[in-house]
C-alpha cells in the first residue's frame, strides 16, 4: 500500500476535517519519540499524520482505554518511513520499544505491531520470572509465574483461548494450521506464540465495528485468511470474548488511575 491510496475509514469524525501533525500525535498519546524518514515528502507527512492519529484514536476507542495504553505508558516509541527491511513492510523492535512501518508498504498493519508491542511489555509484569525481553505469550506457554492479579487472569484467559481448544488440553486449530503452514515453508514464524497473537489480535480488532484499513485488514478475505492462520469461526468468538473483557478490565483500571 502506498499513500496514493484511498483508505477506508468507518467511525465517528475525530478532528472535524482538521488537519493534525506527528508533534501532535505524540502530544496526545505520549509517545517517547517519533521518527520520520528522510525520504518521506512533506504532503506525505501531513496525510501520513492525520491517518495515524484516526488509526491510534479508533484502536483506544476499540479497546475502551485511555491514551497511556496506546503508548504502554510513553514508553513505546513510532517509526514511519524509516528502517526498513527488503519485504517486511512493519515490524517492532524489542530492543528499541518501536514500531516501524514502511512508507509504502506498512499501513493496515498497525494494530498487529501495537499488540507486538503491547505483548512484550507484559512480558514484565504478568510474570515474575520471564526472562529479560520475553513476549507474556511466551512466557505463557514456557509456564513463566504469573503474577497474581485479575487483570492477568483475564490476559491469560486471551492466550488459553487463542493457542489451546477450548478443552484446554490440546492445540488450537489455529495453532495446528500455522505449524502446517511453517513446516511447508521450512521454518517456524507463523506459530510462534507471539505471531498467534498478534495474528489473533487483528481479527479482534477488524471484527469491532469502526472499520479502518490503516490500522488493521486482511484478517477475512485475504490468502493467509482463506489457509487458517486467523482465527475462524467458533475460536474467532471465544477469542474476541476473551479480548474484549481484558481490555474492558484493563482501560477502566486505567482510566480510575488517571482520574485520581
Amino acid at each position: 500500500m502506498t499513500l496514493s491510496k484511498e483508505y477506508y475509514r468507518r467511525g465517528p469524525d475525530l478532528r472535524e476535517g482538521l488537519p493534525v501533525s506527528f508533534v501532535d500525535v505524540r502530544k496526545r498519546f505520549d509517545f517517547r519519540s517519533i521518527r520520520i524518514g528522510r525520504w518521506v515528502t512533506p504532503q506525505e507527512q501531513a496525510r501520513a499524520a492525520g491517518l495515524f492519529h484516526d488509526a491510534l484514536a479508533d484502536l483506544m476507542a476499540i479497546l475502551q482505554s485511555p491514551e497511556t495504553l496506546i503508548s504502554l505508558r510513553g514508553t513505546l516509541s513510532l517509526q514511519y518511513g524509516i528502517g526498513g527491511r527488503p519485504g517486511v513492510a512493519a515490524h517492532y523492535q524489542p530492543s528499541m520499544r518501536c514500531f516501524s512501518l514502511a512508507k509504502n508498504a506498512g499501513p493496515g498493519s498497525i494494530a498487529h505491531e501495537w499488540f507486538h508491542a503491547l505483548d512484550h511489555y507484559l512480558g514484565a509484569t504478568a510474570f515474575s520470572d520471564a526472562p529479560s525481553g520475553m513476549f507474556a505469550s511466551k512466557a505463557w506457554l514456557s509456564d513463566a509465574t504469573p503474577v497474581v492479579h485479575p487483570l492477568n487472569d483475564a490476559l491469560f484467559a486471551c492466550f488459553r483461548n487463542i493457542m489451546l481448544d477450548d478443552d484446554g488440553d490440546s492445540p488450537s486449530q489455529l495453532f495446528r494450521v500455522s505449524a502446517k503452514v511453517d513446516k511447508a515453508m521450512g521454518h517456524v514464524y507463523y506459530s510462534q506464540p507471539e505471531e498467534l497473537c498478534a495474528r489473533a489480535f487483528e481479527a479482534f480488532i477488524q471484527d469491532a465495528g469502526i472499520s479502518n484499513n490503516f490500522l488493521v485488514s486482511g484478517t477475512k478475505a485475504t490468502a493467509e485468511a482463506r489457509q487458517g492462520l486467523y482465527p475462524m469461526e467458533e475460536q474467532r468468538e471465544r477469542i474476541n470474548l476473551a479480548f474484549r473483557e481484558y481490555f474492558y478490565r484493563l482501560g477502566a483500571a486505567l482510566s480510575n488511575e488517571s482520574s485520581r
